[in-house]
């Protein structure tokens, strides 16, 4: 695996399935484009997913052109309670990809319990993909997870995955002990999101900038991530061509990590300090209640996260993008935004936080410093 991989969801022309005779000339060029220089930069993991609307379809034109033997092919397919429906979903994206196989199959999503329990039931969709790999249509299985972290531990305990996409990142490095587990079952880890969902890099606020300086935030990050040897690769979502360019910059850098990091992320937490004091930066997440055992599914460590991230380093933009995707995204981003705080009896969920006292106003500020309209996931859109 190469440590950058080419992401399939932002060049495609729609959420949606369409006839390839729909697709726009320069969408299809610009995606066609996006794969060479893709290659040519030695990023030879192609990932998309059945989820991704056209992104299988427009690959399909393009993957049979290369060499077959260079590439890692990966796609998606998202668990359910009936097996068949998971084989007809693969046999769709093996047609679209016009691949005699993948070597990356992995189940889509494995956000809650009972996603997990479809998955890995005698007969279940982890069943049929075995199936598919004994068949020669599949090399290796894993898994993408918005999960909470025991569901995560759950999965990963079984040993049944050769790999693991997860979110992790410099903002939010809660999925750390699940990294360490993938590890120790010798699973390959793929960081998903590193910039969109790792704080909208790509149009960082000047702000994030001087305190990342002298990288750019988004070579920050993925020098972050890549400095853990437990990480084996970041995705790069591009849009077109020149969207690998400033994550490239990362690779001269990596022999340096251990001297260019410290400084960087001595201000980055020394922000936090400045702004809400150290006790709060050192202990804020310490006790805090889970969304499914808080009242009202209120999801306050994601909350008190966004509202840190915005007062201290100016990421306004971004916090409202993830705030008010809660309550909106279903299981790929669970749990309520603070609306309801001021309704609902928090005291019995957050005994075991120190902040206690202070989290109902910190959810209340962050609802007024945040809330707007109502955002959907790229694919409701």
């Amino acid at each position: 695996m190469p440590v950058f991989s080419c992401g399939g969801m932002r060049y495609q022309h729609k959420w949606q399935d369409l006839p390839q005779k729909e697709v726009p000339f320069d969408n299809q060029a610009n995606l066609e484009a996006t794969i060479r220089r893709s290659l040519d930069v030695g990023i030879n993991h192609i990932e998309t997913a059945r989820g991704y609307g056209s992104s299988e379809m427009q690959l399909g034109e393009i993957l049979p052109k290369l060499p077959r033997e260079k590439l890692i092919v990966q796609t998606k397919i998202s668990p359910s309670a009936d097996a068949e429906a998971f084989r007809r979903t693969f046999d769709q994206s093996l047609s679209y990809l016009k691949l005699d196989y993948v070597d990356l199959l992995g189940l889509h999503g494995i956000n809650t319990p009972e996603l997990l329990e479809h998955s890995l039931r005698p007969g279940g969709c982890l069943e049929v993909a075995q199936q598919l790999q004994a068949q020669g249509k599949v090399r290796f299985i894993g898994f993408s997870t918005h999960a909470s972290p025991s569901t995560i531990s759950q999965a990963i305990a079984t040993d049944a995955f050769d790999y693991i996409n997860l979110h992790w990142y410099y903002i939010n490095q809660t999925n750390w002990q699940a990294i360490a587990a993938a590890n120790r079952h010798d699973m390959g880890v793929f960081i998903i999101s590193p910039s969109n969902k790792g704080g909208m890099l790509e149009n960082p606020p000047q702000r994030l900038v001087d305190l990342c300086a002298p990288l750019s935030p988004m070579v920050f990050n993925d020098l972050f991530c890549l400095s853990h040897p437990q990480i084996h690769t970041l995705s790069v979502g591009a849009a077109r061509p020149q969207d690998f360019d400033e994550h490239l910059k990362t690779l001269d850098l990596l022999d340096r990590a251990d001297e260019i990091l410290p400084p960087i992320i001595q201000r980055l937490e020394q922000a936090i300090v400045d702004q809400f004091g150290e006790a709060w930066a050192k202990t804020w997440q310490v006790g805090l209640p889970s969304y499914d055992q808080t009242p009202g599914n209120i999801n306050i460590p994601v909350i008190l996260m966004l509202r840190n991230l915005a007062i201290a380093y100016g990421m306004i933009d971004y916090g409202k993008m993830r705030y008010n995707m809660l309550t909106n995204a279903g299981h790929w981003f669970p749990g309520a935004n603070a609306l309801r705080t001021t309704e609902l009896d928090l005291r019995s969920s957050l005994t075991n936080s120190p902040h206690s006292e202070k989290i109902p106003e910190a959810l209340m500020d962050a609802h007024r410093l945040l809330s707007g309209e109502a955002v959907k996931r790229l694919s409701q859109q």
